[in-house]
């Protein structure tokens, strides 16, 4: 015999007792999960209280707030999409958004971590995609391996920084005065493991090392034992015994950092 769904929830409403013994365990299947059926459309057809939906339009606010403030200096045009916050989660009053990773650019898809409460115990995370209209540089002519990087071999482009690697060099000042690592083809973006500052000082050079402080400075010569560029710390010999740490500030010369 076949009952439809109205004949089931009719069935289910009655005695069931009126029915033959042989039709018992089915209508207790089916009312169970006819049952269970309506008690799941009951809730998710119920709307959010209004004190919920405001406090999640306060949530998304105060992220995207946040994000546009951390991104604007990015580019000309910034443009966050939020996704939604989860509703079984319980409401998060005084919002405090951070980023928690906070050497990633707040560029692509991002997680947001937002603290909850006055004393920020509570903490959850949201997801965004934030996309960034800006200028960046690519290679305007074919660059050979070893070249010195100059301002001439540059040009602007427009368009989403998102779209680039999270490797890439957007402004002339990453990329002029580097040395290419490998070759780049014309149009092509700077990425960072493409390049390399200059050497200044060369292993086994003989250096000036310059010590100061306050009312003082001295300098004295050494051999550098390795190769250094701009701001890197290299070890110098003296003598025999005498070794120590210095940082590279220019070509032939290292600061002691006290």
């Amino acid at each position: 015999m076949h009952y439809t769904p109205g004949l089931m929830l009719a069935v289910c409403s009655s005695n069931l007792s009126d029915f033959p013994m042989r039709h018992l365990l089915h209508f207790a299947a089916r009312c169970s999960a006819i049952f269970n059926g309506l008690l799941l459309l009951l809730y998710v057809g119920t709307p959010q209280p209004a004190w919920a939906q405001t406090t999640d339009q306060a949530l998304v606010d105060a992220v995207q707030q946040f994000l546009y403030q951390e991104a604007q200096a990015l580019g000309e045009e910034v443009v966050i999409d939020i996704a939604p916050p989860s509703p079984h989660l319980p409401a998060c009053l005084q919002p405090t958004p951070f980023l928690p990773n906070a050497d990633q650019a707040p560029i692509g898809r991002v997680s947001v971590g937002v603290r909850c409460g006055e004393a920020g115990r509570q903490t959850r995370y949201l997801q965004a995609q934030v996309d960034v209209i800006g200028r960046y540089i690519v290679a305007s002519q074919d660059i050979e391996r070893g070249a010195l990087i100059t301002a001439a071999m540059l040009t602007q482009r427009e368009g989403n920084l998102s779209d680039l690697s999270s490797q890439a060099l957007t402004s002339e000042d990453e990329v002029v005065g580097k040395v290419a690592q490998r070759p780049i083809r014309s149009g092509s973006t700077f990425q960072a493991h493409f390049l390399q500052a200059p050497s200044l000082v060369e292993r086994g050079q003989r250096v000036t090392v310059i010590a100061e402080g306050t009312g003082f400075r001295v300098s004295r010569e050494g051999e550098a034992l390795a190769d250094g560029a701009q701001g890197e710390t290299i070890r110098v010999r003296f003598g025999p015994r005498d070794i120590m740490n210095a940082r590279v500030i220019g070509q032939g010369t290292l600061m002691v950092d006290f």
